[in-house]
């Protein structure tokens, strides 16, 4: 390879793929930078390893690609680093990030568009894998009667019953983003259309009773949620994964208790998500 070239390559044939020859904390070229973007949009959610950033590169590696969003709840940031997200757990955690399949904040008004993990520390005994689904597929392989169907809804998404009291911080008095989103949403870079519903933020369709709003939206989750559909990627120190929230749900494994696993993470702003015939 030549000092600009970049190595993709793909981990299932339906999503994710790794990708060599790249430092993230160094001086990337803008053909690099255009090769990890088309390799983005080609398999969704793309993976590195042997990575090391300092938080300001790990910054800068994000902001390639938009302006970095803020979370709407949780104080776990990195001092001096208020785009810096700590994602981390040990044997005082009664929870942890991730642990329902979901699309990162999606109920905001304009969801992210991308998110970037950058992992630090790993579980003692393994364990703590993310997996990762492709929700252009979810889409794809629903039958022409649903895909109709769905193409006309809309979707509440809320963030009180995931952020409230989860955090260990008084947040009394603060309000959680609550958005409507189309149920499926047009990706406005490659045109595709993605099945845009999660476990973790999607409480009802709007215009449907409560069963039916439930019972579509079970249906629709398992769908999603397939094994196909999915990459599963283990995490080493010095790995990262960056996905396009836009397109993929994740759900991170919490099967390492009580041992540690700690990561930063950036977050890239997106925009309202739209659905276009």
């Amino acid at each position: 390879m030549s000092q600009t070239a970049i190595e993709v390559r793909p981990l299932t044939p339906t999503i994710g793929a790794e990708i060599f020859g790249v430092d993230l904390g160094g001086e990337i070229s803008n053909q690099q930078h255009d090769a990890i973007h088309e390799a983005l949009m080609r398999h969704v959610v793309i993976f590195f390893r042997d990575q090391k950033m300092t938080p300001e590169q790990h910054k800068a590696f994000g902001r390639r690609f938009g302006k970095l969003h803020l979370h709407p709840a949780s104080p776990n940031l990195l001092e001096g680093h208020p785009e810096i997200l700590l994602i981390q757990a040990n044997e005082k955690s009664k929870r942890v990030a991730g642990e329902v399949w979901h699309s990162d904040v999606s109920c905001d008004p304009e969801p992210p568009m991308g998110s970037i993990l950058y992992m630090h520390e790993t579980p003692a005994n393994g364990g703590g894998d993310t997996m990762f689904a492709n929700m252009y597929t979810a889409f794809e392989t629903l039958s022409a009667p649903m895909q109709r169907f769905l193409e006309g809804l809309n979707a509440v998404h809320d963030g009180e019953h995931v952020y409230r009291g989860r955090y260990g911080w008084n947040d009394s008095g603060k309000t959680y983003p609550r958005s409507v989103h189309p149920v499926v949403r047009t990706h406005p870079e490659t045109g595709r259309k993605a099945l845009f519903v999660n476990r973790g933020f999607t409480t009802a369709i709007e215009g449907l009773n409560r069963d039916e709003s439930d019972a579509l939206l079970e249906m629709l989750y398992d769908h999603a949620e397939t094994p196909e559909y999915q990459c599963r990627f283990k995490w080493q120190p010095g790995s990262v994964a960056f996905w396009d929230n836009r397109a993929a749900m994740h759900h991170a494994m919490w099967d390492y208790f009580p041992h540690s696993r700690r990561a930063h993470r950036v977050t890239i702003c997106g925009d309202k998500p739209f659905y276009r015939a």
